[in-house]
């Protein structure tokens, strides 16, 4: 019960500082920030698809990771990680293998437990995704050169 009730404790602080992040970055942006904008162009999507998805759903994907997904807020706004959370574009995976099955089960699941970062990661990052949204997003992830 300790732990169920730790793992609660956790979650919480990591939601209020991802949703911090946000307000934040929603703060600068009206205020003429252009640094703090969140996302690169959704006409610009990463490189090519795995199996299993097409082109479109790496840009739709892209628009979920930088929007209603809440990807950005810990991940960074190029995906290239913050304190809360690991870089999406480069070749290291921490806990997973980086194939495209795997990234789908994170998206679906969630990191409860890091192994390098302290914050976990809800399940679809604490959004409502359809299975459709969680391959996309999968697909736009897996397609910034660091999917196997």
């Amino acid at each position: 019960m300790r732990g169920i009730k730790f793992g609660a404790v956790i979650l919480a602080l990591a939601l209020a500082a991802c949703a911090q992040a946000n307000d934040e970055a929603d703060d600068a942006a009206t205020t003429g920030d252009e640094a703090a904008q969140p996302a690169p162009s959704p006409s610009q999507p990463a490189g090519t698809p795995p199996e299993g998805a097409t082109a479109e759903d790496i840009t739709a994907g892209q628009q979920i990771f930088t929007s209603t997904g809440n990807c950005y807020t810990c991940h960074g706004p190029d995906a290239k990680g913050t304190q809360l959370a690991p870089n999406l574009t480069d070749a290291e995976w921490i806990n997973i293998d980086g194939t495209f099955a795997a990234i789908q089960q994170n998206v679906r699941t969630g990191v409860p437990q890091p192994k390098q970062h302290p914050a976990p990661m809800p399940a679809m990052g604490g959004a409502t995704l359809t299975d459709d949204q969680v391959r996309q997003v999968s697909a736009y992830v897996w397609s910034l050169g660091g999917g196997r």
